[in-house]
């Protein structure tokens, strides 16, 4: 079982990243495609790796990584209220 400092973490996990790297990566190789060219071939390897990232985040439920905080009080500023 978690802690509570791990479950109320904002950073994700390794999983979770290296899901989102996976992603990067075949977004800049679809980028790197695109502006040689383009490189049909590296742009479409790109997008399949992109694909790969995305059955990663699915598998490794990266949406379950999201902290649901209390709602927060409203602003309030101090001192503006005036005195008749």
């Amino acid at each position: 079982m978690e802690d509570d400092a791990e479950r109320t973490s904002h950073t994700g996990r390794a999983s979770s990243w290296l899901a989102v790297t996976v992603i990067t990566l075949g977004f800049a190789i679809g980028g790197v495609g695109l502006c040689l060219g383009p490189m049909w071939p590296l742009f479409w390897m790109g997008a399949a790796v992109c694909v790969l990232g995305g059955i990663l985040l699915l598998a490794f439920r990266v949406f379950r990584d999201a902290v649901l905080e209390a709602p927060r009080a409203p602003y309030r500023q101090t001192g503006t209220e005036t005195s008749e």
